[in-house]
């Protein structure tokens, strides 16, 4: 135990030995109950409206309830009655960041984009989406693609099926930090309600390749472009938030994960997933030289297109728990022999401490 944080033993993702449920079903919750007969694979969403409560990013004022199955692809359009904002749809993403804070973030859009062209993200073939995150069928980016994999597995097996029986109902489930989507697509097949939310929106990496799950979705989940510091969501609308190796990205924890734990209901959850940790703050500065150094060599630009805090510890985690009550319940998926020997051999040769990657899921005390 540091702080607030428990910690749970290296495992594999196999071992269902320890499990928490966090809490007791909402007695405000109507939705119906979710299908258990298919309990992983194409489950018809009982909750079929897919509605989101909308806010306005600039004001925060309420902007009303979206049918998203209403409205057609091109076109519409939620406007703020307060400062006129208006939050629009294009190609089916919807634009929920302001102009200024688009220019802020073009720098770091641009050379993000650069790299992950040059490391060979994303294809042409629907085929690729549809594998991820098992399989990486350009085999460009397989190691990462091996612990997104594990990791998925391991929420799947043993924390999404507690936050079900939780519920007992279709989850709404923040995707912060989507990416092309699989998450989203991984969870819709699952029977529940995910929105994707990412800057990008691309489609080889972005939320424009997400249209690729349209082939196995009978309703593609909704997508917003906005920033995890201003999210275009009503107060207490979704279930679960999930940071998909994103929240690293942030430019003050503080501020992103306030803006999540608005977004969530009470006894709701907090995923942090694939973000790298270090055990003395000393390690994670020396990553980030490190890979400055290596982007300037490679790609004639230092990795800095943010100000972005790059990496975790227990005591940057155990001051978001302190300031808003969250308890973290740490777990450590199995990503292999080779994977788990990474510290011992970077001792052995005298080199700075590997980043580790946990999953770690906060629950909000109650007050």
């Amino acid at each position: 135990m540091i702080g607030n944080i428990r910690a749970d033993g290296p495992r594999d993702s196999r071992n269902n030995s320890h499990r928490e449920t966090g809490g007791t079903k909402n007695p405000q919750s109507l939705r119906p109950p979710l299908a258990r007969s298919a309990p992983i694979g194409l489950v018809e969403n009982p909750n079929p409206d897919r509605r989101v409560m909308l806010r306005c990013p600039v004001c925060c004022a309420e902007l009303g309830e979206v049918c998203l199955d209403e409205v057609p692809q091109f076109g519409p359009s939620v406007r703020c009655r307060r400062c006129f904002f208006e939050l629009r749809q294009e190609r089916g993403i919807w634009n929920a960041l302001l102009p200024e804070r688009q220019s802020y973030y073009s720098k770091f859009i641009r050379e993000y984009e650069i790299v992950r062209a040059k490391e060979g993200w994303g294809s042409n073939s629907a085929a690729f989406y549809l594998a991820l995150p098992h399989k990486d069928l350009t085999n460009r980016n397989p190691w990462v693609w091996k612990i997104r994999s594990r990791s998925f597995l391991f929420m799947e097996r043993e924390i999404v099926p507690a936050l079900e029986r939780q519920w007992n109902a279709p989850l709404t489930i923040l995707d912060l930090g989507a990416g092309n989507g699989w998450l989203s697509y991984r969870l819709s097949l699952r029977g529940h309600f995910p929105i994707a939310v990412d800057l990008l929106t691309n489609e080889l990496d972005g939320l424009g390749a997400a249209a690729h799950y349209s082939e196995k979705l009978p309703n593609l989940f909704p997508r917003f472009q906005a920033e995890l510091d201003r999210l275009p969501f009503a107060d207490a609308c979704c279930d679960c938030v999930i940071f998909n190796a994103s929240i690293h990205y942030s430019e003050d924890y503080a501020r992103t994960v306030g803006e999540a734990v608005r977004c969530l209901r009470p006894e709701g959850t907090i995923l942090i997933v694939d973000s790298p940790w270090y055990s003395k703050e000393e390690f994670g500065q020396q990553m980030v030289q490190e890979r400055r150094n290596d982007f300037k060599e490679r790609f004639g630009f230092l990795s800095a297109g943010l100000a972005s805090l790059d990496y975790l510890t227990d005591e940057r985690l155990s001051a978001l728990s302190a300031q808003f009550g969250i308890r973290w319940t740490v777990h450590r998926p199995w990503y292999g022999f080779r994977w788990a020997m990474r510290p011992w051999v970077a001792k052995w040769k005298g080199k700075r401490e590997p980043a580790e990657f946990r999953i770690y899921a906060g629950e909000l005390r109650k007050t």
